[in-house]
């Protein structure tokens, strides 16, 4: 269980030191030139540091589901 945790700290880490964009632009994976493509690093990227934040207890995936939810449109 322990082992898990590390490895889920570290790909959490390594989201969170990829979207900072530490090579500006330089080195990544697919390069946001093209259209669409471009984005999925960064998308996976947020996906599992959103993912490993949820599993430290950290539950941000839903940070607007609730507003919307819960209030009703006011004519």
């Amino acid at each position: 269980m322990k082992t898990k945790k590390i490895w889920v700290a570290l790909i959490g880490f390594i989201s969170a030191v990829y979207l900072i964009n530490p090579g500006m632009g330089i080195f990544e994976i697919i390069q946001d030139n093209f259209p669409f493509i471009g984005n999925l690093d960064e998308a996976t990227a947020t996906f599992l540091l959103l993912s490993t934040l949820s599993y430290f207890g950290l539950d941000f995936r839903d940070v607007l589901g609730g507003f919307f939810r819960n209030n009703k449109r006011i004519n």
